[in-house]
């Protein structure tokens, strides 16, 4: 299980990377070799004070890498440029772009969420994806996303994973993430699997708190732990280590994966065999920021196994006192030596020996124009997923329909795109639809975040229920799969769901029920008793005229 390196190199190429990391490595002062270990926020929404004192760290504390945050493309371009060349040894700049830079860049386009890829079938789509968030990535100046999540969302009340998951089948969220992962890394933008061990079954957000994952290990050999298996092998560069009790991996009282021996060491390195970069969840989240001084977490984190601390809050104190742990003989100088190589060698063989600046000009429309917009349509085309048609209803092609927008999100662009047949009704205009006819109800939740609550609410609910005693209703959910969970759907003849509330998905949408695009997404999760992952009926409308 080798770390990660491109494809097709030749022995000479492999010697040549050897070479150059031998040669970096021997001109690092101890301190350099320590630096190497931080990766420090970058925000430039904050004021130029937050910028100083990231500067300060880049020259005072020659550090590894920094992790892109909110929210300015060409000032952050302009800063990746200056600090790249002030330093010795080119830097890692990572950025959680799971749906695209846009996770942290609002001027960019927004690619699907986990969840919503998750039920596309075609899965060289979400390689298709990858690589053109990897091209938006190299256009920043970015080298590594810090994606996929690998996550099993076996929880609906999950706070934090949800829409970020794949799905709740294993298999599933493994091909998914392993074309995800490919997507990036073919591109030359490492990937980094996350968080290991297994996030998916928690009712608590680890940026607040610590969850705790209580299965025996049994289930979590098969579900939790099983992406994480399939994939180390596959040549994924990194791996994410979250902040999560796992009793039945860590017997110590409350010691979080991440600062954990056991999982990182032991069950990570020696028992699965990972060669690559593993990397800690973000150390200024509440689950282990509340509980550690600045530094102290960041050896404790070293000294359990990671090779990087991400968003590290106090570097200098960190580095001294690992340099502590090592005098005292609690850390062996292998560990650093093995980290730091492992780190240059994956900077090389992602070409960082030469850097080339970034141009910022015309950057907000080289991250959001056509060629992103035909990608994702086709992608929310792709993941759509019907339910049923018993009256078959589909495709609506000119017929009468009357459509019913509810819940708390816009919905015009969807309306506009029907077509001019579409006859909109609000809530309280229900009683003036004539009986038996067509009725459309949208769903259309807030997807402003991937953390939004997917709830119906009761007046809504009422309203579809009432619609379906004498009218045809076809309902489409603008929102997560889960919405449809407590929602009885044994009397409305049509169900398609959408995943995402937002224009791309609407157009999709539209197009679809208008019989311009197959239907053909699966559930990514298990939703009730009925509605389990894998449900879902092809459409091909060419195939009914």
């Amino acid at each position: 299980m080798a770390q990660y390196q491109p494809a097709n190199l030749s022995k000479k190429d492999v010697k040549k990377a050897h070479h150059w990391v031998e040669k970096t490595y021997q001109n690092l002062s101890q301190d350099e070799k320590l630096g190497q270990l931080f990766i420090v926020a970058l925000y430039t929404n904050k004021g130029e004070a937050e910028i100083n004192a990231v500067r300060n760290i880049v020259n005072n504390d020659k550090i590894g890498g920094l992790i892109l945050m909110q929210d300015d493309a060409a000032r952050e371009i302009n800063l990746v440029n200056e600090f790249q060349q002030k330093s010795k040894v080119p830097m890692m700049i990572g950025m959680d772009a799971e749906w695209g830079v846009y996770q942290r860049i609002p001027t960019a386009h927004k690619f699907p969420w986990a969840m919503t890829l998750g039920a596309i079938q075609d899965k060289s789509l979400i390689q298709h994806m990858a690589a053109k968030i990897a091209e938006d990535c190299h256009r920043m100046g970015i080298n590594w996303d810090f994606a996929p999540v690998v996550d099993v969302n076996t929880n609906p009340n999950n706070p934090i994973i949800g829409n970020r998951s794949f799905g709740s089948d294993v298999d599933n969220v493994i091909t998914s993430a392993l074309s995800y992962s490919n997507g990036l890394q073919n591109s030359n933008i490492l990937a980094a699997i996350k968080h290991f061990p297994g996030h998916g079954d928690t009712s608590t957000d680890s940026h607040l708190d610590l969850p705790v994952v209580s299965h025996n290990s049994e289930r979590l050999n098969t579900v939790e732990l099983a992406p994480f298996k399939a994939l180390m092998n596959k040549g994924i560069g990194g791996v994410m280590v979250a902040h999560l009790y796992v009793p039945a991996l860590e017997s110590g009282k409350g010691i979080p994966a991440s600062v954990s021996t056991n999982i990182v060491t032991g069950l990570l390195k020696e028992k699965l065999g990972y060669k690559g970069l593993i990397i800690t969840d973000a150390l200024n989240m509440g689950a282990v920021a509340n509980k550690y001084k600045p530094g102290e977490l960041d050896a404790m984190a070293f000294k359990a196994g990671n090779d990087i601390m991400l968003f590290s809050q106090g570097v200098s104190e960190g580095k001294k006192l690992i340099q502590k742990a090592i005098d005292n003989g609690e850390i062996p100088q292998s560990r650093v030596e093995e980290s730091v190589k492992k780190i240059l060698l994956t900077k090389y063989f992602l070409g960082l020996d030469q850097y080339t600046p970034r141009n910022p000009e015309n950057i907000n429309t080289d991250l959001n124009n056509d060629s992103h917009q035909i990608l994702v349509q086709n992608l929310y085309s792709n993941a759509l997923t019907l339910l049923k048609d018993d009256k078959k209803l589909l495709p609506l092609d000119g017929k009468e329909v009357y459509y019913v927008p509810l819940e708390e999100a816009p919905y015009q662009t969807f309306a506009s795109r029907l077509g001019s047949g579409i006859l909109i009704k609000k809530a309280g205009e229900i009683n003036t639809i004539p009986v038996n006819s067509t009725v459309l109800v949208g769903f259309h939740k807030d997807n402003s975040t991937a953390y939004k609550p997917y709830k119906i609410s009761e007046a809504s609910k009422k309203i579809l229920y009432d619609l379906a005693k004498n009218q045809n209703v076809i309902l489409n959910v603008f929102g997560s799969a889960y919405a449809l969970k407590d929602i009885d759907i044994s009397k409305i003849s049509t169900v398609l769901v959408a995943y995402e509330n937002n224009d791309d998905s609407m157009k999709a949408t539209a197009d679809a029920l208008n019989g311009k695009t197959k239907i053909r997404g699966r559930l990514p999760v298990l939703v009730n008793d009925h509605l389990k992952a894998g449900s879902g009926i092809d459409f091909n409308p060419k195939a009914i005229k």
